[in-house]
């Protein structure tokens, strides 16, 4: 399905009945990383599988930012109504998930993170060096988002008042006390760290991230 919200078009499908919970991919990704994901919780939850903007069946606008995409998550969940949602976000969709919950405390219900940085430095260097390499040949908006943003600082952590869980891969590209310091500012949160796995390999198009949040959603 599509929705115009935020002045943009948004690709979307829905699955199951239940409680509610919205699903967001990584960048260059789309909502089908999350194919194994949504057939587990579509028995219990009514799921929201979105393509943010500039990715797969969305819009793809001239302009991305972090902040444009936490504006249209927070339009798609008052255009339809959802009441006090779940959101899990992966990687950069982790990145929108903490951006909703600082600016609209009150609009989810509960948040899970995996994978996520507050600015470019956290993640490892030969990470970031790749992003900008990637950046120089290719000329893609989304590697050159991913090289300059996000820039969150420590203190708007504070702001967000909802149960979160911090989750990061044992090998992630995340620094390890980056995503430490991220679970230990925001106020009512946990971190597990998952072994033997790296920034997406218990996530895309497998059932191991089920098997992890069932235990806090």
């Amino acid at each position: 399905m599509n929705i115009n919200v935020n002045n943009v078009n948004l690709y979307y499908e829905v699955y199951g009945k239940g409680i509610p919970i919205i699903l967001l991919h990584g960048n260059s990704e789309t909502h089908e990383i999350f194919d194994k994901l949504i057939e587990k919780l579509k028995d219990k939850y009514k799921v929201y599988a979105i393509d943010s903007r500039c990715h797969g069946k969305s819009e793809d606008t001239n302009k991305i930012s972090y902040e444009l995409m936490r504006d249209d998550i927070i339009s798609f969940i008052r255009k339809l109504k959802i009441d006090k949602p779940i959101l899990y976000g992966f990687s950069d969709g982790g990145i929108i998930g903490l951006l909703v919950a600082i600016k609209e405390p009150d609009i989810l219900s509960k948040l899970i993170i995996s994978g996520v940085n507050l600015n470019p430095n956290g993640m490892k260097k030969k990470m970031l060096f790749f992003c900008k390499l990637a950046y120089l040949i290719k000329k893609n908006k989304l590697f050159k988002m991913m090289c300059e943003e996000p820039n969150i600082q420590i203190k708007d952590l504070e702001k967000i008042k909802i149960p979160t869980i911090v989750l990061a891969g044992e090998k992630d590209i995340i620094k390890m006390k980056h995503t430490k310091l991220i679970a230990n500012t925001i106020p009512n949160s946990k971190l597990e760290i998952i072994k033997n796995e790296d920034h997406g390999s218990y996530i895309i198009n497998t059932d191991k991230i089920y098997n992890i949040i069932k235990k806090y959603i």
